[in-house]
């Protein structure tokens, strides 16, 4: 009885991390061993990015509502706390919207934050 090589399984599951690794630079886009150890070191990357991204946003946005806070005479801790204490529920994705293209709303969540700071 002769052996089973496997060939086509084979071949279907080295083309399929072949094809994965498509736009690689040098050998890791055309040798099979090194292309999967990039396809698995880039799905790696994805999982945890896919995390990172968000921490990101949230600094940005935080960053971004400072800015605009210490120009209405505030610190950040200090507009969402004033916030909180208003019972103004916005999340900082927006605030950082509004700190960008509408100043004077944001003026306006700045200046409840006071009143409600100084109660």
């Amino acid at each position: 009885m002769p052996r089973v090589k496997g060939g086509t399984v084979t071949r279907k599951r080295r083309k399929k991390v072949i094809k994965l690794a498509k736009g690689y630079y040098g050998a890791k886009h055309i040798l099979f061993k090194v292309a999967n150890q990039q396809v698995m070191k880039s799905l790696q990357y994805a999982f945890r990015d896919r995390r990172q991204k968000k921490r990101d946003f949230r600094k940005l946005w935080i960053t971004r509502i400072n800015a605009a806070a210490r120009m209405n005479g505030l610190s950040y801790s200090r507009l969402m706390h004033g916030l909180k204490l208003a019972e103004v529920d916005v999340n900082r994705k927006m605030l950082a919207e509004l700190a960008i293209t509408d100043v004077n709303a944001f003026a306006e969540f700045a200046n409840i934050a006071k009143k409600h700071l100084d109660q």
